[in-house]
């Protein structure tokens, strides 16, 4: 299509600000991002929608068009949301480059930009096949009644004979076709979801071809906001970056689009009319992201909260506000549990607090469960390297061996470990903590210590993909949460700030003796050939620990304190 259709649709809010004599150039696909590279994802040809949420300030527009026009897009155009006005050096960055530049209405969201596009552009390329898209369009856009993905699903069965589910990346059905007899087993299932997130790992080119038995599926990527949308070409080359970190994260997070079919002989044509459901169902992905807004927001209020120790009144008032959203008509606060996961990739990449996120909500649905409903009661707040749920609990009663109901940490695990590990692919980790259940706002913060310390015994385990509870935690770490953060900070640094001082200024490794000393049990042989070192080397060491610190760690209550400080640091 070409960028002058655009301005002719009143409904998408355009208003053009420059490249008048470019708007016959043509559009082959569009791309929303706030990256400020997103070169990797551009094949050329795209209508590229931004939120402006990369530019810092005005010396960053010109190298962010530049990238554009190098990778060949087609045109920009920014949302008013962000900043009101599109700032008056991205338009004379565009002037200079000659890329046309479109202002997007605050009232327009990108999603009914990117709907209208990949109509008019899977139309152009599929000819007749461009009907059944535009029906699924209506369908999952008539409000609540249109069914959502399902629809798209059924129509997708009546219209080209193919039966298809969308799955989470975990192997959860989110939707299927309502006539799909028998259901997609859930062994299945989990299987797609490692070969999907293996391949799109290794950067194989979609749709990925998976035989189960006698029968082979095709699996294509539904993607979310920020990655590429275009046809099947565009799709294709995307995949080329599967290594980068963006779509070694943002992997574990996609929807799937299974189809019971070898798509390997396929046309062009009925593979891009694919693409555009994908999109189309991306479009409800995102709604259902949207959704999620409000729940997360109380997530990050409880979590601020109870980590600047703020006053029991206030968190108290804070989860009374939460719990009607999260159990409409409980009428009570009820029980809370804290769950604490980690995602850690082997390059040290730390900033993952996002996409443990988004695994946290997927992760705390029942596997069993399909659609969007029970995600609904899930309130997830993230930090910079970790993400933080609260689970509300209508009711906590007693299991019959005497342990409290709620969610039990390996019981998470069970079903969504097989995919999980596929899609870390040998250089990442999932690691999770669950609390004991609570009945206040005072039992907040020790909750939170209590799953964080959990998460920590299951980062120590073997595997990919580990959880811990509260009941597997010793008795001295079950006092640790309660002891004021000053408490622990001036301790930890009475004991440990002259051994890290020492360590930084000679390499000398005491701290790390120092572990290696205690989880040995005070045994010398044991503690000199788990470092490799000669036994006298480690005397010598543990001398200068001594000495260092004014402690004796032949002494029990100094072998104690120690071992606590390490824990607290």
């Amino acid at each position: 299509m070409r960028l002058r259709a655009l301005l002719d649709t009143d409904a998408l809010g355009l208003k053009l600000l420059g490249g008048e004599d470019e708007l016959d150039r043509t559009v082959r696909g569009v791309m929303t991002t706030d990256l400020r590279d997103p070169s990797r994802y551009l094949s050329g040809g795209e209508l590229v929608l931004t939120g402006l949420a990369w530019r810092r300030d005005a010396a960053d527009s010109e190298p962010f068009v530049r990238i554009l026009v190098q990778a060949q897009v087609t045109a920009l155009a920014a949302g008013e949301a962000e900043l009101g006005d599109v700032p008056e050096d991205l338009v004379v960055a565009c002037a200079r480059h000659r890329l046309p530049l479109f202002a997007v209405h605050e009232s327009v969201a990108f999603a009914t930009i990117t709907e209208h596009v990949v109509r008019q552009v899977s139309g152009e390329r599929a000819g007749d096949l461009a009907a059944v898209v535009d029906r699924h369009r209506r369908m999952m856009t008539s409000g609540p009644a249109g069914g959502g993905p399902d629809v798209v699903l059924d129509l997708l069965g009546s219209d080209l004979d193919l039966r298809a589910w969308v799955l989470s990346p975990t192997g959860r059905q989110v939707a299927g076709p309502k006539d799909a007899e028998p259901a997609l087993p859930a062994e299945v299932c989990a299987k797609l979801a490692a070969e999907h997130l293996a391949a799109t790992r290794s950067g194989r080119r979609v749709p990925h071809r998976v035989p189960v038995g006698s029968t082979t599926y095709s699996l294509f990527p539904v993607r979310g906001r920020g990655r590429p949308v275009t046809t099947a070409a565009g799709a294709r080359v995307a995949q080329g970056a599967a290594a980068d970190r963006e779509v070694r994260e943002t992997a574990l997070t996609d929807w799937l689009l299974v189809v019971e079919a070898d798509a390997g002989d396929w046309a062009e044509e009925r593979l891009d009319l694919l693409y555009g459901v994908t999109q189309l169902i991306a479009v409800e992905r995102d709604r259902r992201d949207a959704a999620r807004t409000v729940r997360r927001r109380l997530a990050q209020e409880v979590l601020e909260l109870v980590q600047t120790g703020a006053a029991p009144a206030e968190i108290a008032a804070r989860l009374r506000v939460a719990a009607p959203v999260l159990l409409p008509g409980l009428g009570a606060a009820p029980h809370w549990q804290v769950v604490v996961a980690r995602v850690e990739w082997a390059d040290g990449d730390g900033q993952t607090g996002r996409i443990a996120q988004t695994l946290l909500e997927e992760i705390l649905v029942d596997p069993h469960a399909t659609g969007p409903e029970q995600s609904d009661r899930i309130a997830v707040a993230h930090t910079g390297e970790e993400a933080v749920a609260l689970v509300p609990l209508p009711a906590v009663s007693t299991e019959h061996d005497g342990s409290e109901a709620g969610v039990l940490a390996e019981a998470l695990l069970e079903a969504v470990r097989e995919p999980l590990s596929a899609g870390l692919d040998g250089d990442g980790r999932v690691t999770l903590g669950v609390s004991a259940a609570v009945h206040s706002a005072e039992g907040l913060r020790g909750a939170l210590e209590e799953a964080r310390h959990a998460r920590r015994v299951a980062a120590a385990r073997p595997g990919r993909v580990c959880a811990a509870g509260h009941q597997e935690l010793a008795s001295h770490v079950l006092l640790l949460p309660f002891v004021p953060d000053d408490v622990r900070r001036a301790f930890t640094a009475r004991l440990l700030d002259p051994l890290r001082d020492y360590d930084r200024r000679h390499r000398a490794e005491l701290i790390p003796t120092l572990e290696a000393f205690l989880d040995s049990d005070g045994s010398w042989t044991r503690c000199a050939n788990r470092l490799h070192l000669h036994v006298n080397t480690l005397r010598y060491r543990v001398g200068r620990i001594e000495q260092l610190t004014g402690r004796d760690l032949s002494r029990l209550e100094d072998k104690l304190d120690f071992f606590l400080a390490l824990r607290m640091s």
